[in-house]
């Protein structure tokens, strides 16, 4: 999800690496939900997000929507988010004890939290910052951002979050040149269809299946 932002009023106005220290730990969030809670739309799931949960939970698409996420339109494209329930607005996920009961497969964007990234301008390509603001917890302490983005094979992974990233860029500059809001909705529904509804294949290697994918469609 794009943001319309200065950063420099909302990071310590320091750019990150995957092997630079940041101030980002906040002790396992004992005692502390705010982040889980009231986030509208804003949870974005990427397919590799579809992938990890589905798999991890042992369902698919389908079962999510029921409850789990929903559908909103990001950036000039479909994309499922989690849903935020109650008064509260708490995550679907979140225990009634305040706590994560997907942390292990969480997704992406609650894995980076509070970091940020932020996408270069003169080559393709991201860097972290972290957002002084967001976190409620005080005294935080330092990590190593590999560490705290707690995700394996992190060099492929952030190459697929590269990847995806141009491609909804691209594909939804596309979609505003097409005239037929008919052909655009068939567009967008193929992208959704494609990246996530159809379920990945757990026991194969997931960046594999993906680049299948993309690669179908740029070759469409």
């Amino acid at each position: 999800m794009k943001r319309q932002i200065d950063i420099n009023e909302i990071s310590d106005g320091r750019l990150y690496g995957p092997n630079d220290m940041v101030k980002a730990d906040c002790g396992d969030c004992e005692g502390c939900s705010a982040c889980c809670c009231g986030m509208g739309s804003s949870i974005v799931l990427d397919p590799f997000d579809m992938y990890r949960i589905t798999t991890g939970l042992q369902t698919d698409f389908q079962h999510l929507m029921n409850g789990f996420i929903e559908l909103n339109m990001v950036d000039g494209m479909i994309l499922p988010n989690l849903m935020m329930r109650g008064d509260v607005e708490k995550c679907a996920f979140l225990s009634n004890e305040g706590r994560c009961r997907i942390h292990s497969i969480r997704p992406g964007i609650c894995r980076l939290f509070p970091l940020g990234r932020l996408y270069r301008e003169t080559e393709k390509g991201f860097d972290y910052f972290l957002q002084v603001h967001e976190c409620k917890k005080e005294n935080r302490s330092k990590v190593k951002v590999r560490k705290w983005i707690d995700t394996p094979d992190l060099k492929r992974y952030e190459q697929f979050i590269m990847d995806w990233h141009y491609f909804l860029e691209e594909t939804a500059e596309k979609i505003r040149m097409i005239t037929d809001e008919e052909q655009q909705k068939k567009v967008l529904m193929y992208v959704l269809n494609l990246f996530y509804i159809q379920p990945y294949d757990s026991s194969m290697d997931f960046y594999e299946q993906f680049g299948q994918r993309l690669n179908m469609v740029k070759n469409a």
